[in-house]
């Protein structure tokens, strides 16, 4: 849940985003969660790196007053690290490609209103081995971004078996984002951005094209889910809900960008 680093308390709100009818909890699924979590056990104090070192982001409660954990999803070699570094950094992590091997963070600290949100973004490896160690990590994050390389079919059709883990592992409520990455290099592009855009409505989910390279849309990405965040925890009950599909379209609207579906 969303936690207040004075008052340690968490308020949650909505519904889970594209539930389908007709999932069920399978029993069979419920034994193997227990095993995977036994298996996954030893390897999670090997897998996490960062600002924390055992897990716990280093950052003082004063340098922020909410905080929402975020997972980046989607088959390995989508650019996720590269997506985390352009949002934290400014920076390409341009070169050779190297695996992210388990589970990593990064935290930034971003204005809602005036609202100081620490957004702690945790990168997971995409390879089949480690996926027992990421649904570890499901459970309890607020935002789920699920990346696709718009160059590779695969990572595109990959995209339903995520969906299927996410809403085996994850909060009901969580906010689910789905965004195709690589933009930037679209002579190569194997997966329609229409293609992309029919999907999430499927889902119920909001829909960008990015570009980690470049920048485009990473920021919008983020802060949007960091309003998503805030205005879960602060809103009262009795006002609208914020809309983070028409506050997408509205940033894009503003800035000329013609990426988001």
């Amino acid at each position: 849940m969303l936690e207040c680093p004075h008052s340690r308390a968490g308020l949650r709100g909505g519904n889970r985003a594209g539930a389908q009818p007709g999932w069920r909890r399978c029993p069979r699924r419920r034994k193997r969660r227990r095993k995977e979590g036994q298996d996954s056990a030893a390897l999670l104090g090997h897998t996490m790196s960062g600002a924390g070192g055992n897990g716990t982001p280093q950052v003082s409660p004063q340098e922020y007053e909410l905080a929402g954990k975020v997972m980046l999803l989607g088959d390995s070699g989508v650019g996720k690290t590269c997506f985390l570094l352009q949002f934290k950094d400014g920076a390409f992590l341009s070169g050779t490609f190297i695996a992210t091997v388990g589970i990593d963070f990064r935290n930034k600290v971003v204005a809602v209103d005036g609202v100081k949100v620490k957004l702690q973004i945790w990168d997971t490896a995409g390879q089949e081995r480690f996926r027992s160690v990421t649904h570890a990590y499901y459970r309890d994050a607020q935002a789920l971004l699920l990346l696709y390389d718009i160059t590779s079919k695969m990572s595109f059709d990959n995209i339903r078996a995520w969906l299927t883990e996410i809403h085996e592992y994850a909060q009901k409520d969580v906010v689910i984002m789905l965004l195709g990455n690589k933009a930037d290099v679209s002579s190569e592009r194997m997966v329609r951005t229409e293609d992309g855009a029919s999907l999430a409505r499927e889902y119920g989910v909001p829909f960008m094209e990015t570009s980690a390279k470049t920048g485009m849309n990473v920021e919008l990405a983020f802060l949007a889910i960091a309003r998503e965040l805030k205005q879960r925890a602060v809103q009262p009950p009795d006002e609208p809900r914020f809309q983070i599909h028409d506050y997408i379209e509205a940033q894009q609207k503003r800035s000329g960008c013609c990426a988001f579906i």
